[in-house]
Protein backbone atom coordinates (compact mmCIF):
# COMPACT_ATOMS: atom_id res chain seq x y z
CA UNK A 1 0.00 0.00 0.00
CA UNK A 2 2.58 2.40 0.81
CA UNK A 3 4.89 1.47 -2.46
CA UNK A 4 1.73 2.65 -4.59
CA UNK A 5 0.83 5.58 -2.71
CA UNK A 6 4.95 6.59 -2.91
CA UNK A 7 4.49 5.64 -7.03
CA UNK A 8 1.72 7.70 -7.62
CA UNK A 9 3.28 10.62 -5.13
CA UNK A 10 6.08 10.64 -8.11
CA UNK A 11 4.29 9.93 -10.98
CA UNK A 12 2.32 13.30 -9.79
CA UNK A 13 5.34 15.29 -9.08
CA UNK A 14 7.12 14.36 -12.98
CA UNK A 15 3.72 15.21 -14.38
CA UNK A 16 3.53 18.42 -12.32
CA UNK A 17 7.22 19.21 -13.37
CA UNK A 18 6.47 18.88 -17.22
CA UNK A 19 3.43 20.75 -16.86
CA UNK A 20 5.70 23.80 -15.38
CA UNK A 21 8.09 23.08 -18.08
CA UNK A 22 5.06 23.17 -20.54
CA UNK A 23 3.56 26.15 -19.69
CA UNK A 24 7.46 28.19 -19.66
CA UNK A 25 7.78 27.15 -23.17
CA UNK A 26 4.12 28.85 -23.85
CA UNK A 27 4.86 31.73 -22.18
CA UNK A 28 8.64 32.06 -24.60
CA UNK A 29 6.57 31.37 -27.37
CA UNK A 30 4.01 33.71 -26.72
CA UNK A 31 7.16 36.65 -26.49
CA UNK A 32 8.48 35.43 -29.75
CA UNK A 33 5.79 35.47 -31.44
CA UNK A 34 4.74 39.22 -29.94
CA UNK A 35 8.15 40.31 -31.03
CA UNK A 36 7.43 38.64 -35.14
CA UNK A 37 4.51 40.78 -35.25
CA UNK A 38 4.26 44.06 -36.02
CA UNK A 39 2.75 46.62 -34.37
CA UNK A 40 -0.51 47.53 -35.74
CA UNK A 41 -0.54 51.35 -36.21
CA UNK A 42 -3.48 53.52 -37.35
CA UNK A 43 -5.59 52.14 -40.50
CA UNK A 44 -4.68 55.29 -42.64
CA UNK A 45 -7.60 56.11 -45.68
CA UNK A 46 -6.48 56.92 -48.53
CA UNK A 47 -9.05 60.39 -49.45
CA UNK A 48 -8.79 63.60 -47.46
CA UNK A 49 -5.14 65.52 -47.76
CA UNK A 50 -2.11 63.45 -48.50
CA UNK A 51 -0.06 63.30 -45.94
CA UNK A 52 3.16 65.81 -46.98
CA UNK A 53 0.74 68.13 -48.27
CA UNK A 54 -0.61 71.41 -46.97
CA UNK A 55 -3.85 71.82 -44.64
CA UNK A 56 -6.84 73.19 -45.68
CA UNK A 57 -7.28 75.92 -42.97
CA UNK A 58 -9.96 76.91 -41.24
CA UNK A 59 -11.08 79.43 -38.45
CA UNK A 60 -13.31 78.20 -36.14
CA UNK A 61 -14.94 79.03 -33.00
CA UNK A 62 -15.20 76.58 -30.42
CA UNK A 63 -17.32 75.85 -27.77
CA UNK A 64 -16.15 78.21 -24.97
CA UNK A 65 -16.72 80.72 -27.79
CA UNK A 66 -12.73 81.31 -28.50
CA UNK A 67 -11.43 81.43 -32.17
CA UNK A 68 -8.85 78.30 -33.27
CA UNK A 69 -7.13 78.29 -36.48
CA UNK A 70 -6.42 74.91 -38.22
CA UNK A 71 -3.97 74.21 -40.60
CA UNK A 72 -2.54 77.25 -40.04
CA UNK A 73 1.05 77.87 -38.94
CA UNK A 74 1.67 77.07 -35.33
CA UNK A 75 4.07 77.37 -32.33
CA UNK A 76 3.08 73.27 -31.59
CA UNK A 77 2.01 70.23 -33.94
CA UNK A 78 -2.06 69.96 -33.68
CA UNK A 79 -3.18 66.71 -33.41
CA UNK A 80 -6.92 67.02 -34.75
CA UNK A 81 -9.15 64.20 -33.05
CA UNK A 82 -12.93 63.71 -34.59
CA UNK A 83 -15.20 61.94 -32.37
CA UNK A 84 -19.07 61.88 -31.54
CA UNK A 85 -20.86 61.67 -28.07
CA UNK A 86 -21.94 58.45 -29.65
CA UNK A 87 -19.00 56.82 -29.87
CA UNK A 88 -18.22 53.91 -27.54
CA UNK A 89 -14.50 53.83 -28.88
CA UNK A 90 -14.36 57.87 -28.69
CA UNK A 91 -15.37 57.63 -25.30
CA UNK A 92 -12.65 55.04 -24.23
CA UNK A 93 -10.01 57.27 -26.29
CA UNK A 94 -10.81 60.01 -24.33
CA UNK A 95 -8.80 59.08 -21.09
CA UNK A 96 -5.63 58.36 -23.18
CA UNK A 97 -6.20 61.72 -24.90
CA UNK A 98 -6.09 63.53 -21.41
CA UNK A 99 -2.90 62.04 -20.14
CA UNK A 100 -1.09 62.16 -24.00
CA UNK A 101 -2.24 66.48 -23.61
CA UNK A 102 -0.23 66.48 -20.61
CA UNK A 103 2.88 64.28 -21.30
CA UNK A 104 2.78 65.77 -24.48
CA UNK A 105 2.17 69.22 -23.83
CA UNK A 106 5.74 70.79 -25.38
CA UNK A 107 4.78 70.05 -29.07
CA UNK A 108 1.47 69.22 -29.40
CA UNK A 109 -2.17 70.96 -28.76
CA UNK A 110 -5.24 68.55 -29.11
CA UNK A 111 -8.34 69.72 -30.99
CA UNK A 112 -11.46 67.72 -30.57
CA UNK A 113 -13.92 67.93 -33.65
CA UNK A 114 -17.07 66.85 -34.16
CA UNK A 115 -21.12 67.64 -35.36
CA UNK A 116 -24.10 67.58 -35.05
CA UNK A 117 -26.92 69.00 -32.65
CA UNK A 118 -24.81 71.82 -30.35
CA UNK A 119 -26.69 70.83 -27.44
CA UNK A 120 -26.08 67.60 -27.66
CA UNK A 121 -22.57 68.15 -28.01
CA UNK A 122 -22.17 70.88 -25.14
CA UNK A 123 -23.87 68.16 -22.92
CA UNK A 124 -20.91 65.37 -23.93
CA UNK A 125 -18.36 68.02 -23.49
CA UNK A 126 -19.12 69.00 -19.96
CA UNK A 127 -20.23 65.41 -18.78
CA UNK A 128 -16.76 63.80 -20.30
CA UNK A 129 -14.73 66.87 -18.56
CA UNK A 130 -13.24 67.97 -21.97
CA UNK A 131 -12.89 72.03 -21.03
CA UNK A 132 -9.44 72.02 -21.42
CA UNK A 133 -9.58 71.16 -25.24
CA UNK A 134 -10.75 73.35 -27.80
CA UNK A 135 -13.97 71.49 -29.54
CA UNK A 136 -15.03 72.63 -32.49
CA UNK A 137 -18.46 71.77 -34.38
CA UNK A 138 -17.60 71.68 -38.53
CA UNK A 139 -19.05 69.58 -41.03
CA UNK A 140 -17.18 71.00 -43.21
CA UNK A 141 -14.06 70.02 -41.08
CA UNK A 142 -14.76 66.65 -41.16
CA UNK A 143 -16.22 66.70 -45.35
CA UNK A 144 -12.33 68.67 -45.68
CA UNK A 145 -10.45 65.44 -44.32
CA UNK A 146 -12.52 62.92 -45.42
CA UNK A 147 -13.87 61.72 -42.24
CA UNK A 148 -15.73 58.41 -42.80
CA UNK A 149 -15.37 56.75 -39.73
CA UNK A 150 -15.19 57.79 -35.94
CA UNK A 151 -12.52 58.18 -33.89
CA UNK A 152 -10.12 59.34 -36.72
CA UNK A 153 -7.11 61.80 -35.97
CA UNK A 154 -5.24 63.74 -38.16
CA UNK A 155 -1.56 64.87 -36.57
CA UNK A 156 -0.54 68.72 -37.97
CA UNK A 157 3.23 70.08 -38.01
CA UNK A 158 3.85 73.32 -36.63
CA UNK A 159 4.11 74.65 -40.48
CA UNK A 160 0.16 73.01 -40.81
CA UNK A 161 1.20 70.30 -42.75
CA UNK A 162 -0.55 66.82 -42.47
CA UNK A 163 2.48 63.88 -41.04
CA UNK A 164 -0.35 61.18 -40.27
CA UNK A 165 -3.93 60.30 -40.25
CA UNK A 166 -5.57 57.29 -39.98
CA UNK A 167 -8.20 55.73 -37.80
CA UNK A 168 -7.51 55.36 -34.32
CA UNK A 169 -9.24 52.40 -31.92
CA UNK A 170 -6.49 52.00 -29.22
CA UNK A 171 -3.49 54.03 -27.97
CA UNK A 172 -1.06 52.00 -29.85
CA UNK A 173 -2.55 53.59 -32.85
CA UNK A 174 -2.86 57.33 -31.79
CA UNK A 175 0.67 56.86 -30.88
CA UNK A 176 2.03 55.22 -34.22
CA UNK A 177 0.94 58.93 -35.70
CA UNK A 178 3.58 60.29 -33.58
CA UNK A 179 5.90 58.02 -34.12
CA UNK A 180 5.15 58.02 -38.20
CA UNK A 181 5.79 61.90 -37.90
CA UNK A 182 9.17 61.21 -35.95
CA UNK A 183 10.17 58.66 -38.73
CA UNK A 184 8.96 60.59 -41.36
CA UNK A 185 6.91 58.22 -42.94
CA UNK A 186 3.10 58.19 -43.89
CA UNK A 187 2.27 55.68 -41.67
CA UNK A 188 3.85 53.11 -39.81
CA UNK A 189 2.31 50.36 -42.22
CA UNK A 190 4.94 52.64 -44.84
CA UNK A 191 7.74 52.13 -42.91
CA UNK A 192 7.06 48.18 -41.97
CA UNK A 193 6.74 48.43 -46.23
CA UNK A 194 10.12 50.53 -46.68
CA UNK A 195 11.85 47.73 -44.25
CA UNK A 196 10.55 44.30 -44.85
Amino acid sequence: MNEALVISNLVLWVVMLALMLAVFALARQIGVLYERVAPMGALMMDNGPKVGTASPVFTLTDLAGCAVNIGAPTLTSTLLFFLSPTCPVCKKLLPILKSTAVSERRWLSIVLASDGDEAEQRTFFRRAGLEAFPYVLSTELGVAYHVSKLPYAVLLDEHGVVRAKGLVNSREQLESLFTAKDLGVASIHDYIDQHA
